[in-house]
């Protein structure tokens, strides 16, 4: 199985920390130079000294706030501009806050749409070009099993996440003809800080202890335990590969077995 990545670039969002880092260690041990997108740029710099290089690659980091579209895609843009090929994209930005649907402001839905679906859409477009003149790329979103099945007390984050998907779909057969494939990967309960915080959360409002609102939420997962970020990570990987050049526009629930459809 061909997954070795030498000589591709790999550019990977909020990758200073949980998923976004572990991915980003992954691509580099297969080989992959990888460019860091985050708002953090201190962060940055000790992920970015941190990374492996097993064939003495030169790891790069970007910094830019994806609640600002336009500064996302102007720093990508010059990179690129600058002469380098991104051949992977994996889009990734922490969720925003969970809460209700009916609670839910106008402002919540449209930060999140510019965090989530607007940034995916301007990197895309950024890096593409550069896809199809070398016959060869990979996007790969990093969305939520609320793709498939909506999550309790997720209501904005359900919304947009759909659309996401949906974007990805569309996408994928437009660029397929060119070498490029994009998909999905939805992780579940995944022990990061953001999972962290929800569990906070619904403790206070629930006026339960952390113990027992992470003994209900692993009563969900028939794997009885929270994935780690390497797991997402090794899935994204595979999706990276070469080996994965006939897999196009599809969603893979790395969850334990939590999502209770196909």
């Amino acid at each position: 199985m061909n997954l070795n990545l030498q000589n591709h670039t790999a550019l990977v969002c909020g990758s200073s920390q949980g998923i976004g880092r572990a991915i980003a260690t992954e691509l580099a041990l297969l080989g992959a130079t990888i460019v860091l997108l985050a708002r953090n740029e201190d962060a940055l710099k000790i992920t970015c000294s941190e990374l492996p290089s097993p064939n003495g690659q030169h790891h790069h980091y970007l910094a830019a706030d994806f609640s600002n579209p336009t500064q996302v895609a102007s720093v990508v843009d010059a990179f690129v501009k600058a002469g380098n090929t991104i051949h992977i994209l994996v889009n990734n930005t922490g969720g925003p806050p969970g809460g209700p649907i009916v609670n839910a402001t106008t402002e919540a839905f449209v930060n999140t749409f510019n965090q989530h679906l607007l940034c995916n859409h301007l990197l895309a477009q950024a890096v593409l070009p550069g896809m199809k003149v070398v016959g060869f790329g990979r996007i790969i979103n990093i969305i939520s099993t609320s793709v498939k099945q909506p999550l309790k007390g997720l209501g904005v984050s359900n919304t947009i996440r759909a659309a996401v998907a949906n974007w990805s779909k569309t996408l994928s057969v437009e660029v397929a003809p060119f070498g490029i494939t994009v998909n999905n990967v939805l992780p579940g309960a995944t022990a990061t800080q953001r999972l962290s915080s929800i569990i906070e959360n619904k403790s206070q409002k629930q006026n339960h202890s952390i113990d027992e609102v992470e003994q209900e939420m692993l009563s969900e997962i028939p794997a009885g335990r929270f994935g780690r970020p390497e797991e997402i990570a090794a899935a994204v990987a595979f999706l990276a590969s070469p080996a994965a050049g006939y897999i196009n526009g599809i969603n893979v629930p790395v969850d334990g077995g939590r999502t209770g459809c196909l």
